[in-house]
């Protein structure tokens, strides 16, 4: 996108810019069907006078938001280079993105163009990609660390791009093996009053790591690669005595392991092996008195060589933008309370 002067002269204290979308990209693609990026972008820039005609848009304002506001369309462009759409949601967190780094918030080079145009996984028609800068900084650790910890709230997609980065890694032949494992802890309820064998007691315990794997292949083949045993969902109990070798290997819910559990299972880890451990630690299952092992091995492992610990927050939830302000809520609930 190029600015272009303009022939009137801003008030002190304000700016103005023009920009122009080159031809080759529609301008729905910038402005959103029925312009519903455009009301994105003016609801976050209150105080700016925005205005689109034809390809051009200008913008005026404080010097600060015509800035920030040149700075978006400028990665908007980027993004649309790709080949990929902005959506409203993109939009909003390029925005807050583009504000941390504008407020010092931001530690890092990565631009919201870096974040949103980065590939995982491309899988029946839909690409898996971080959202946040947090979330492609959690999916770069895994890359360049052999065991990494996410931990964060609900929603935040820890475990769905530690699964994706797993079906990558598989599909590229690193490991000949994805080992997806749980801790069967129940959430106030009783395993053994369920009925069934103890295989159908578990297995509600591990559907979200197959609901996962159906968003990520295809659902004919994941029988035929569990019965090769290339791909292995099973709890946490079961991983004792074993060494993992050549292996993506996944805990989930790791908040509800116990110390004594947390340190066997990170003991498994073998030969060309891969762990990331998710876990949200203000949703703790254990009984009253029993110690988090996810809680614990932050000080135990934090400083130590190849081991990383991604943390997510509120602002890396990805579901319904209601679920980040319910965990603002309990946050702020919980400090009130001493919890």
């Amino acid at each position: 996108m190029t600015q272009t002067p303009t022939a009137q002269t801003p008030a002190p204290g304000q700016a103005r810019a023009h920009f122009t979308v080159p031809a080759k990209h529609p301008m729905v693609t910038v402005l959103g069907s029925r312009d519903s990026l455009l009301r994105v972008i003016e609801k976050a820039f209150p105080d700016a006078d925005i205005h689109v005609r034809g390809n051009e848009i200008s913008a005026a304002g404080s010097a600060a938001d015509v800035a920030l506001v040149q700075r978006l369309f400028d990665e908007m462009m980027l993004v649309l280079r790709t080949g990929q759409l902005m959506t409203e949601d993109a939009v909003e967190r390029s925005i807050a993105m583009l504000r941390a780094s504008e407020n010092g918030g931001a530690d890092g080079p990565e631009t919201p163009a870096d974040v949103l145009t980065q590939n995982i996984l491309s899988s029946r028609g839909r690409t898996i990609r971080p959202k946040t800068l947090n979330q492609k900084r959690y999916v770069d650790a895994i890359d360049k660390h052999t065991v990494v910890f996410g931990i964060g709230p609900a929603g935040t997609g820890k475990t769905y791009l530690a699964m994706a980065k797993a079906v990558q890694a598989l599909q590229s032949k690193q490991v000949n093996r994805i080992i997806l494992t749980r801790p069967a802890v129940e959430a106030g309820e009783r395993l053994g009053f369920l009925p069934g064998t103890l295989y159908e007691k578990i297995d509600p315990y591990l559907r979200p790591l197959y609901d996962a794997l159906h968003d990520m292949l295809d659902p004919d083949s994941i029988p035929r690669l569990m019965a090769a045993g290339t791909i292995e969902v099973a709890p946490l109990a079961y991983m004792r005595g074993r060494t993992l070798n050549d292996a993506f290997i996944i805990l989930d819910e790791a908040q509800n392991t116990s110390p004594e559990q947390m340190k066997m299972f990170l003991t498994r880890l073998g030969f060309e092996s891969k762990i990331v451990i998710t876990g949200d630690v203000t949703q703790v299952d254990l009984p009253n008195g029993t110690t988090s092992g996810l809680r614990q091995v932050q000080d135990i492992l934090e400083g130590v060589d190849d081991v990383h610990f991604s943390r997510l927050t509120s602002q890396d939830v990805v579901r319904h933008r209601l679920v980040g302000r319910i965990v603002d809520a309990y946050e702020q609930y919980d400090s009130r309370n001493g919890l």
